[in-house]
């Protein structure tokens, strides 16, 4: 585990909250790139080292991580990071189609009104797609977006619980082939079924966009993507 360079530690005398903040950062790139089916074990010790600050932020984030449902601390041991595993990739993919495909029909009923917001953000991802990190959490706000427009608060929270692990699970979907190229054009035919308030086809069209990204999870990764992007 080693930093490219020194840009990410934590300035001498910063206050506590600011070097809690960047040691979080740090360590939420580190885990949502690695790969989904790697087991990894973090300590203390090895984060003070390589972002340069005491225990006491580390710890912080730590917490704050194990909050997100990234790690799990292990009491006088450090940080387990488990690996995502193919039963698992399954039953979220599963449980995003029930909700999102309702919530699109849904979402159908204000046409532009979403599908304004939805073309900004498939703009920005546009704008991110050399950042795995980013353009997958701009990915979720997409789907979000959807999610919300539904106007159910019961199915926004539950959706919600599956957060990160998603953005790890589609950092290593947008590795395989064109996948960013085609994530894109998917998104784009979504929005546009919204726009025409055309209900049937966006519920459709969330379908093949949910079951090419499962096929891409499944995929196996080529190369030594992982390790560049934990790199740089």
């Amino acid at each position: 585990m080693t930093l490219s360079d020194g840009s990410d530690r934590v300035a001498a005398g910063q206050r506590p909250e600011a070097a809690q903040d960047v040691v979080y950062a740090w360590l939420k790139q580190y885990v949502l790139t690695l790969p989904r089916d790697e087991t990894t074990f973090l300590t203390e010790s090895q984060v003070c080292r390589e972002t340069g600050v005491s225990r006491t932020p580390v710890r912080e984030a730590f917490l704050r991580l194990e909050a997100d449902g990234l790690l799990k601390i292990l009491p006088k041991k450090g940080a387990y990071i488990s690996p995502i595993t193919d039963a698992e990739v399954v039953s979220i993919m599963q449980a995003r189609r029930l909700v999102e495909e309702w919530c699109a029909q849904q979402a159908s009923r204000f046409g532009g009104a979403v599908a304004d917001e939805l073309d900004r953000l498939i703009a920005v991802q546009e704008q991110v797609r050399n950042d795995p990190v980013a353009f997958i959490e701009r990915d979720r706000e997409f789907h979000r977006t959807i999610v919300r427009a539904a106007g159910n608060p019961i199915l926004a929270a539950f959706y919600e619980s599956l957060r990160d692990r998603q953005v790890r699970m589609g950092v290593h979907a947008i590795s395989v082939g064109r996948r960013i190229d085609e994530v894109l054009t998917e998104h784009g035919a979504i929005a546009q079924a919204i726009r025409e308030s055309a209900a049937d086809r966006a519920v459709a069209a969330v379908g093949t966009h949910l079951e090419l990204t499962l096929a891409a999870l499944r995929a196996p990764l080529f190369g030594d993507w992982s390790s560049n992007v934990r790199a740089g």
